[in-house]
């Protein structure tokens, strides 16, 4: 038996035990006040730090009592409305949205210049690192291919542990340029050895926006239309930051604040981001929605689109798990702003692709599937699309793999990671260290 086999095979013989060690009974969460992962039973989160980056609203104060609200997103003390709207109709914004999350305002004319120079200067690896690095070990898990080589940037920064506010903004912004060169780059790789296909490393044009070489980098003909870039470019606003309390952000500011360098930091973001239950989201909705339209005859049938989204919450239907996916959110409520925002980015593109009738399916699933949800659930907050049900679908639109779709997540986010790493580190103060009750039972054999 070969070794490999070997270890396996104890592996799994040892699986007992450690789920027998491993198992708390739930009433004890409960008896000692601990709340599983770090939210009540209505879903609020545990007030970890303060932030002046970003906020989420999902409730409203209204005689004393806490009403849900159309939710809210808010960058820096603007509506994300705002900004997305100003920067759709007046040039790219994920760079001017990642200098308001950086500085803290939004740039001038000249500020915006000298900061998209900065980046464009930041958008080089160095020499061989995507021969010698990321076309090493090619994987279809982009985001561990990315992490990877996130830390192995560290060798090459010869200040790589400095963690002075100044370093760490340099540092931020190389990685911020070069996130969509490590993504797109490692999906090559994986797409020439493991699928056999051809393979072509595009360089970045310094005079385009990130979208737009985004898809530059991705496309054999790097060819692109006005309106593609501009719906990634809204993609990447909406997703670049959502408050100080998802997963991957405070696992940022955990990492952050041990005094560790950037590099671990932000792959230790990664780590988290990659997790279906947070990055991966709108792969499930993509996968749902495969089998919903190989099960669904008749797109436009309430009846029927109702009758199969009964299947998946009764766990008759995809993967018995009893979720529509897309629908509901951790923090909000009645609506997911990003969701608003982005819908109409949606039709737009789906007009241009001619892909109207499967735009209709969402459609159609979006009006039924909180009726269905509120019916064969007890929920204690309504329910409504998040901005996932709509990505997966503008993402294949827009012929990107579903490789690259967490790993696009990634490109935009590493912007609200950043500027909370800073913030951490400005705000130093003690690291972060959260208790954990034991729950073990004390024991008294003789062990002479």
């Amino acid at each position: 038996m070969r070794k490999i086999e070997k270890l396996k095979l104890y592996a799994e013989q040892q699986e007992p035990l450690v789920v027998a060690s491993d198992t708390i009974p739930d009433e004890l969460f409960a008896t000692n006040h601990v709340n599983r992962g770090l939210r009540d039973l209505n879903g609020k989160g545990v007030v970890t730090g303060l932030t002046t980056i970003s906020e989420v609203t999902s409730m409203k104060e209204v005689d004393g009592k806490r009403i849900p609200c159309e939710g809210e997103l808010w960058y820096r003390g603007y509506r994300i409305e705002d900004l997305v709207r100003k920067y759709s109709q007046h040039g790219f914004g994920y760079e001017n949205l990642t200098y308001l999350l950086l500085f803290g305002s939004l740039p001038d004319e000249q500020q915006e210049k000298d900061f998209i120079e900065s980046l464009v200067l930041s958008r080089n690896l160095p020499t061989n690192f995507t021969r010698d690095v990321i076309m090493k070990a090619p994987t279809k898990d982009i985001m561990n291919s990315m992490t990877r080589s996130i830390l192995t940037l560290a060798s090459y920064d010869i200040n790589a542990q400095d963690i002075s506010v100044d370093n760490v903004i340099r540092q931020s912004l190389m990685l911020i340029a070069v996130f969509p060169m490590l993504a797109i780059y490692a999906y090559h790789a994986y797409n020439y050895d493991k699928k056999l296909e051809s393979m072509y490393i595009h360089r970045p044009d310094p005079k385009l926006s990130t979208a737009e070489n985004i898809l530059l980098m991705l496309r054999p003909n790097q060819k692109f239309t006005s309106t593609e870039a501009k719906v990634l470019d809204a993609a990447l606003m909406l997703h670049m930051e959502h408050g100080g309390g998802n997963n991957s952000t405070f696992t940022t500011r955990v990492v952050t604040s041990s005094g560790s360098d950037t590099y671990a930091a932000i792959a230790a973001a990664m780590s988290s981001l990659k997790g279906p239950r947070h990055g991966g989201a709108n792969l499930k909705v993509m996968d749902m929605m495969d089998e919903i339209k190989e099960n669904v005859h008749d797109w436009t049938d309430n009846d029927e689109v109702r009758a199969y989204l009964e299947k998946l919450v009764d766990k008759e239907a995809f993967d018995r798990k009893g979720l529509i996916y897309g629908m509901g959110h951790a923090v909000y409520s009645i609506s997911d702003p990003r969701e608003r925002i982005f819908k109409g980015f949606v039709t737009k593109l789906a007009a241009e692709k001619g892909a109207e009738r499967e735009l209709g399916l969402y459609n159609q699933i979006e009006k039924i599937a909180p009726k269905v949800i509120a019916k064969k659930r007890h929920i204690y907050k309504g329910v409504s699309p998040n901005v996932d049900f709509y990505s997966g679908f503008v993402y294949n639109m827009l012929g990107i793999p579903r490789e690259l779709y967490t790993p696009l997540f990634a490109i935009a986010r590493i912007a609200g990671w950043s500027a909370h790493r800073l913030e951490e580190i400005i705000e130093a103060g003690k690291i972060m260290r959260p208790a954990y009750i034991s729950v073990m039972d004390e024991r008294e054999e003789n062990l002479t």
